[in-house]
C-alpha cells in the first residue's frame, strides 16, 4: 500500500494547484488593466476580432519568474 500513499499525495497536490490556478483566473477579471496593456495586439475587422496579449504575457512571465525564484531558492 505505500505506493498508493505517494500517489494519493500527488493527487492532493494537483488538486490544490487547480484550486490556486482557478482562483487566480477568477481574480484576474477583477484587475481592469490586465489584458489591456500597451503592446497587446488587437485586430478588428467587421465581425472578426483577433486578440493577442503580448505585453500581458511578458509581464506575467516576469512576475512569475521572480516569484518562483524567490520561493524555490535554496
Amino acid at each position: 500500500m505505500p505506493e498508493f500513499s505517494s500517489f494519493g499525495k500527488l493527487f492532493i497536490l494537483i488538486g490544490c494547484l487547480f484550486i490556486i490556478i482557478g482562483s487566480l483566473i477568477l481574480l484576474a477579471g477583477k484587475v481592469p488593466w490586465l489584458g489591456r496593456l500597451p503592446g497587446d495586439i488587437v485586430y478588428e475587422r467587421g465581425n472578426f476580432r483577433f486578440y493577442f496579449p503580448l505585453a500581458t504575457s511578458i509581464l506575467l512571465s516576469i512576475v512569475l519568474t521572480l516569484l518562483l525564484n524567490l520561493l524555490l531558492r535554496k
